[in-house]
């Protein structure tokens, strides 16, 4: 018998997947909990037989898992983008355990599109595609060896999701962290992209951003701006601004 589908709107995306047996894992893992939302942005190899092995049933998943060839294709339309990783920043993001997570995600359902990144096996996530995100997923694991497998990692966050939705059905949960249902929806990945692209050129037009090395001033602004979680409003309001100045200097 399938495990019903959660009633939250969660996307794992797998990027840069190196062995497919993983990725037939996580479907696997997403299946026994009730997630259906699979993505894999740019794996070495899929499909695969390894991953059809692995998924052990959960084939269908792996059928349905779109393949795209960048990261901005794979949260185009997320309102909540949270990178899983072992290692922390030298510019601080805010943490979360998994259970924190699932907790916020089922008092949000509805009005919260999330996708959970998860880096390649031997590497982890780059910088750039943890700056994509707004919080980090950090699993309490033994400091002293903290690796954990594709497959297990998955598992434990699709577990704590379905706590969590369980919970939230038997009024367990008190909802306190739900949106306000008059404030403006929030802007999805790819409108909060849109925007930083925006600003970096206009920064560096102005003379304010050194072109040689932008990363360190952007990764700084990116944290401040997720901090805030811009919604549509806040962000056509921000571009107003940069109209507004870059119209003052010509």
């Amino acid at each position: 018998m399938n495990a019903p589908v959660l009633p939250l709107d969660v996307r794992f995306v797998l990027c840069d997947t190196s062995h497919p047996g993983n990725v037939g894992a996580v479907a696997r893992a997403m299946k026994t909990m009730g997630l259906a939302d699979l993505a894999l942005v740019a794996p070495k190899e899929f499909p695969h037989p390894d991953a059809t092995a692995r998924a052990a049933g959960a084939e269908d998943l792996l059928a349905r898992a779109r393949v795209h060839a960048t990261l901005d294709e794979a949260l185009a339309d997320r309102t909540l983008v949270v990178a899983t990783s072992s290692r922390r920043r030298t510019i601080p993001c805010p943490e979360l355990v998994p259970r924190q997570l699932a907790e916020r995600l089922a008092c949000e359902r509805g009005a919260t599109r999330c996708a959970i990144l998860f880096g390649a096996e031997r590497t982890g996530l780059t910088n750039d595609q943890l700056d994509r995100a707004s919080q980090l997923c950090v699993i309490p694991a033994n400091p002293d060896y903290a690796s954990l497998n594709l497959g297990a990692a998955a598992q434990i966050l699709a577990y704590e999701l379905r706590l969590a939705a369980l919970a939230q059905d038997a009024g367990a949960l008190d909802g306190d962290a739900a949106p306000d249902d008059a404030a403006a929806p929030p802007a999805d990945a790819a409108e909060v992209e849109a925007y930083y692209r925006r600003l970096e050129a206009s920064l560096a037009g102005s003379g304010f951003l050194d072109t040689d090395n932008p990363r360190h001033l952007m990764r700084r602004l990116r944290r401040l701006y997720n901090r805030a979680g811009l919604d549509q409003n806040e962000v056509r309001i921000l571009h107003g601004i940069i109209s507004a100045l870059e119209a003052r200097g010509r």
